[in-house]
């Protein structure tokens, strides 16, 4: 019973790998938000192969709307949002059926389940099922715009490789202009020519995404066991390969003074702002009103050409396995609009908590 998010935007989300499709049901949008199929379509989009060293898995990745949306409006009732999946081929993993895959949830998944999951591509463990997060998400980030937040997530490293610091215009602008998704587009290209480099030696990248929401409202979070940032963290975990999140400064406040990592207050403009944000902009489990920041660590993709060690369950003795199928050498870019869907998804459930969003819209 873990496949619900939210108390007051509640998303469910169902469908597999290699199952008839993946889909979304959101319940609580409020009624009167002009939605049409473009506007999830867009985002959806986003998920796409665009680069040498991504899956060769053709998906049409159409967008269906089957419910909660008449007229162009939101009615106020559950909206179900599918995508049928079509491009599949099981045959590499009903092969391998009782060879576990190092690295992945096959072991898991098969000991919690009797070996009665969904192991086709991965089934319910595979980064697929994100493209009905990014449907809901894209419903959130509607939500949210009527309170002026803007959410935009990218890649800031692949393999060791670093990208360097960007301003929000020009994140915006380099993030769509590369397969990569990386506003520094000159290391970028290093990142696609390591990436090439070993790909061709049958193994995979990891790397790291930084998240961030603009104009938050101050107060978002329901200390103590409902925190803003503890909500963020349980959402972005549900993204398959994300193995840490950090907010702000992060794991560096550990070796600084309280006089370095404190952000001393000041006012602009009539409101109270922080001079510094190694804080995030969140404390004590609520937003203060400050950019949210955060950066998730997304591990290489587990599924490799290589030979590796596992066990085969039916016999319960050692086996060699190469994966045969079709994989990103590297998630990151793919699990960008991901690390944005949540993120948005997360912050509408806070804001219709906080009533900042009625359950009619104007």
């Amino acid at each position: 019973m873990g496949n619900s998010f939210g108390k007051m935007f509640a998303v469910t989300s169902f469908g597999e790998s290699h199952g008839s499709g993946i889909g979304v049901v959101i319940d609580g949008c409020p009624a009167g938000l002009p939605l049409i199929k473009e506007d999830i379509q867009q985002e959806v989009d986003k998920r796409k192969p665009t680069s040498p060293v991504a899956t060769t898995r053709a998906e049409a990745e159409e967008v269906e709307v089957l419910s909660g949306v008449l007229e162009d409006y939101t009615t106020g009732a559950p909206i179900c949002l599918f995508i049928s999946n079509r491009d599949v081929d099981s045959s590499p993993y009903l092969r391998d059926r009782f060879l576990p895959r190092p690295g992945h949830a096959d072991y898991t998944a098969f000991m919690k389940y009797g070996g009665f999951n969904d192991f086709r591509g991965g089934g319910r463990f595979s980064g697929r099922i994100t493209a009905g997060f990014v449907m809901a998400g894209a419903v959130a980030r509607k939500l949210l715009a009527r309170l002026g937040v803007d959410i935009l997530a990218h890649t800031v490293e692949i393999g060791g490789i670093k990208a360097g610091t960007k301003e929000v215009a020009e994140i915006k602008r380099n993030v769509a202009a590369n397969p990569l998704r990386c506003a520094d587009l000159k290391a970028a290209e290093e990142m696609l020519k390591l990436l090439e480099k070993v790909k061709a030696e049958g193994d995979s990248l990891g790397g790291v995404i930084e998240g961030m929401a603009l104009n938050v409202p101050v107060g978002l979070g329901q200390p103590v066991f409902d925190t803003l940032d503890g909500e963020l963290a349980k959402a972005l975990f549900a993204v398959p390969a994300v193995k840490g999140v950090e907010f702000g400064a992060g794991f560096s406040v550990a070796g600084k003074k309280g006089s370095e990592n404190n952000d001393p207050l000041a006012t602009e403009e009539g409101r109270v702002i922080t001079i510094t944000n190694n804080a995030g902009g969140i404390l004590g489990g609520i937003s203060n009103g400050m950019p949210i920041t955060l950066r998730v660590a997304v591990k290489p993709t587990a599924s490799i050409a290589r030979s590796q060690r596992t066990v085969d369950l039916q016999k319960m003795k050692g086996a060699e396995l190469e994966v045969k199928g079709r994989h990103d050498t590297c998630i990151v870019p793919r699990a960008v609009p991901a690390v944005e869907a949540v993120m948005a998804i997360t912050l509408c459930d806070f804001a219709l908590r906080a009533r900042l969003i009625p359950e009619v819209l104007p």
